[in-house]
């Protein structure tokens, strides 16, 4: 563990940085949208399901931009990239409150996708793994562990900005906060180089590039496989599962008490992971939490929607994504390497992404057109897909280290 003057003064000081910033960032870029647009949409005339396609323009931009962001900063460092991945954010989120044209608008979220890219989870364990190298995970989880009080934190503070200042002047407190916080931070508090002798224990302790797979091929493309389809089954059931658990008979109030389990469940995995690190593979920390993730689609969709078993759905699947965050950024390192490591992980980023972007949409008209029991079954069975792929994959051997 790193000492505390590390913590403020050396290379560990990233750790510390990253974890306050993706609070901000995830609090700033991903959670309020699904306050901010209902007065957004009331008061330009606009339609709520245009507003929120602001959303997938943005994750589906960031998917795109995923590879060559963190392929810069394998190259730049996190300082300079992620640095100006916030004021790009900030600039978006200036446009966000003047824009009064769809054309603006859209235009705006593309500005913020750019700064998703470079400045959440993927671009943050980039440079983690520039710093720490094969030995990253630990930093990687802790960061994690952190972030996952984004939502505790960003939406409470968004609901309040919104009362006081109205969506505009909420829009411009958060372009304050990524220029004049997030921004400095990345340019001045993040190591820019690790000193020498950290970088020769570094490189002494990790194995050789060459003892790594290849990022190619059925390990690439199953890897890929396996993080796209949780991160479609994440952002399609988190988006509408309140819904479909008060469709199924359960009062709006205690709907939102059950969906409130699934933030705590997350952060409580993490801490587990950040615990057993050391001695847990990030393949079968991946492998548990689909399995999970099956368990929980096959209770509720066999079980029925009752107050207990959302609980559970909500536990399990809370728990699932908490883990699975820290395993796409710990198994790409895992079985991949450091060399290159950010344009492998925004590689792997791209699909999952795009996917995310299209799931509320995709899984609301599933909804619609059959039902919420066909949502849950096709949902168990994309599980089991991504298990699958995992099951299919296999860590270099130490032998072969």
């Amino acid at each position: 563990m790193p000492r505390l003057r590390d913590l403020i003064a050396g290379p560990s000081r990233a750790v510390t940085v990253l974890s306050f910033t993706q609070i901000l960032a995830w609090g700033i870029l991903i959670y309020p949208p699904v306050l901010m647009m209902p007065p957004m949409a009331a008061e330009h005339g606009w339609s709520l399901a245009f507003c929120m396609s602001g959303l997938s323009v943005g994750l589906a931009t960031s998917g795109l931009l995923s590879p060559t962001s963190c392929g810069l900063i394998d190259r730049f460092g996190g300082n300079r990239v992620m640095s100006l991945g916030a004021l790009t954010g900030m600039a978006g989120m200036i446009g966000l409150a003047f824009a009064d044209r769809w054309q603006v608008y859209v235009f705006c979220w593309l500005l913020i996708g750019a700064a998703m890219s470079s400045t959440l989870y993927d671009p943050a364990f980039t440079t983690l793994t520039r710093i720490f190298g094969a030995s990253a995970r630990r930093q990687i989880t802790f960061v994690t562990f952190a972030g996952g009080f984004a939502s505790t934190v960003g939406w409470p503070a968004t609901h309040v900005m919104l009362a006081h200042f109205g969506w505009r002047g909420t829009y411009l407190a958060f372009a304050v906060v990524l220029g004049l916080v997030i921004a400095p931070l990345h340019a001045f508090a993040l190591p820019r180089a690790v000193p020498n002798a950290s970088s020769s224990a570094r490189i002494g302790a990790a194995p050789a590039p060459q003892t790594f797979l290849a990022p190619r091929g059925w390990p690439f493309i199953l890897l890929a496989a396996a993080f796209a389809c949780h991160a479609f089954l994440i952002s399609g059931v988190t988006s509408n599962l309140l819904a479909m658990l008060e469709r199924g008979g359960i009062d709006a109030a205690t709907v939102v008490v059950i969906g409130a389990l699934f933030g705590p469940a997350q952060v409580m995995a993490r801490l587990g992971d950040f615990a057993f690190a050391s001695r847990t593979s990030p393949l079968w920390v991946a492998r548990a939490a689909v399995i999970c993730m099956v368990f929980a689609f096959t209770a509720l969709a066999l079980a029925g929607i009752s107050v207990v078993v959302a609980g559970l759905f909500c536990v399990l699947f809370g728990a699932a994504n908490g883990v699975m965050t820290i395993a796409r950024g710990a198994l790409p390192l895992a079985m991949f390497g450091p060399i290159g490591y950010g344009r492998v992980i925004g590689r792997i980023a791209r699909p999952a992404l795009l996917l995310q972007a299209s799931a509320p949409f995709t899984v609301a008209a599933v909804a619609q057109r059959l039902s919420d029991e066909t949502v849950l079954e096709l949902g168990a069975i994309g599980a089991l897909v991504a298990l699958g792929c995992l099951l299919a994959l296999r860590l270099p051997s130490p032998a072969s280290r």
